[in-house]
């Protein structure tokens, strides 16, 4: 069993920028490939980024060249550095984690970003 939980999410204006972080338990974290996902209310979550043990990264059309996904293996975390926010990245974002096959998500944290 693995935890995310993820935190950093809050009202921002657009052109603004957030940091979201995302703390997973397990010993091989480094292993992990890590993601966000993010989903508004009537909508599907939808892929935001994503990046391997190795740290290879992909991001999602919509945020690329202003997101920047990233991960720190010696304290557990994963973050998503979020610049030049638009109204439309409003969501809430879910961090996840894959391990031994299974996909593991996080409770979310919710961006709001005001026009």
């Amino acid at each position: 069993q693995v935890h995310v939980v993820e935190s950093g999410g809050g009202l921002v204006q657009a052109g603004g920028s957030l940091r979201l972080s995302c703390a997973a338990s397990g010993s091989i974290f480094s292993s992990y490939v890590m993601g966000w996902h993010r989903q508004v209310p009537g909508k599907q979550r939808e892929f935001v980024a994503a990046i391997t043990s190795g740290g290879r990264t992909d991001y999602a059309d919509s945020v690329k060249g202003r997101f920047i996904i990233s991960r720190d293996n010696a304290k557990n975390t994963l973050y998503l550095q979020m610049n030049s926010l638009k109204p439309e990245d409003t969501a809430v974002y879910y961090c996840n984690a894959i391990a031994h096959g299974t996909t593991y998500w996080g409770q979310g944290t919710q961006v709001t970003v005001s026009s």
